[in-house]
């Protein structure tokens, strides 16, 4: 694997999901026919979209391509998308609404998520940026556009294109429930047709696809079936660990942050880590980046909390020049 030596002026490209967040952290047990209090938030999400604005704000030029419904869901998300600097090339549909998913938090800040199957699940190769994702310089891939088709074969095609471009490719595979529903060896035949550069597990999606109940073990398999990939398992408040073909295995430490809520910490920590790879190549420096990012954002209610001086610090420290809400210096 070689390290990115890319104009700075291309941006990486996240394809996926843009849907409507609804989060909700419950003050007490939820009971059957009951009524309680908690906390709600309403704002877009996605984990592609959540990735390319934790990558902006982390100073990379960044790019989203999805699919929302013709609604006010889809406006609204698209809209706070763009507020954050992220360029956006959003297909519209008729036929489909926005997706909206449901974030349920418990009081030690781990989410259950129910999501819909709506207009992110519906695009097609036909409907593709071709110009865009030639132009990449990084194309990002979730899991939720290979477990079904569509949007398989618009995820596949985008990575041959972004590939054609002389780009490099990364996955998060999303979801260990939904590797487990679709079949471990049906899931890994899928992946092992990309040639991905990066590979971001968390400990449950990695133990869902080698059946190893350590992250070391875990590791050393998905690096072997996976000889060219750079492998980052995220592990919560145990930190990270990285290993590739040219990178020795080394354990990053996770920060001290009290967790609120989980939702979105492991997006934004793929988008800070890729920020810092595509500007210097350095995996480990940028892991250390990401576990601070991924800190923060663990540590508040949502997936991309407004910015403030606590993140432009933590940013700064790691020689990053902040970039906020609305395109602009934090």
């Amino acid at each position: 694997m070689s390290h990115p030596t890319f104009s700075p002026l291309r941006p990486l490209v996240s394809l996926g999901d843009l849907a409507w967040d609804v989060l909700a952290k419950p003050d007490t047990m939820l009971l059957p026919g009951g009524d309680t209090t908690g906390r709600l938030e309403l704002s877009g999400g996605g984990s592609a979209a959540n990735l390319a604005v934790w990558a902006r704000r982390a100073g990379c030029p960044a790019t989203f391509v999805g699919k929302v419904g013709r609604d006010r869901f889809g406006d609204l998300a698209t809209y706070e998308l763009r507020s954050e600097g992220v360029g956006a090339e959003v297909i519209l549909s008729d036929e489909h609404p926005t997706g909206v998913i449901l974030a349920l938090i418990d009081r030690h800040g781990q989410r259950a998520m129910l999501t819909g199957q709506a207009a992110d699940w519906e695009l097609r190769p036909d409907e593709l940026p071709g110009e865009t994702l030639r132009g990449a310089r990084h194309l990002h891939l979730t899991a939720w556009s290979l477990f079904r088709d569509p949007p398989r074969a618009a995820a596949l095609a985008a990575a041959a294109l972004a590939r054609e471009g002389g780009g490099t490719l990364s996955l998060d595979p999303g979801s260990f429930q939904m590797i487990q529903q679709l079949g471990r060896e049906t899931f890994l035949g899928i992946v092992d047709a990309v040639p991905f550069d990066v590979i971001f597990p968390n400990a449950d999606e990695a133990r869902a696809l080698t059946g190893e109940a350590e992250p070391g073990p875990a590791l050393a398999c998905l690096r072997e079936r996976y000889p060219r990939a750079l492998v980052v398992l995220k592990m919560d408040d145990e930190g990270a660990l990285i290993e590739g073909p040219e990178q020795p295995r080394v354990h990053i430490p996770a920060t001290a942050d009290r967790p609120v809520d989980a939702t979105g910490a492991g997006d934004a920590f793929g988008g800070a880590f890729l920020a810092g790879w595509l500007a210097h190549g350095d995996a480990p420096r940028a892991a250390r980046l990401a576990v601070e990012v991924g800190g923060w954002v663990v540590s508040r209610f949502g997936a991309r909390p407004p910015a403030d001086a606590e993140l432009g610090r933590r940013l700064a420290a790691h020689g990053v020049t902040p970039f906020g809400a609305g395109g602009v210096p934090a």
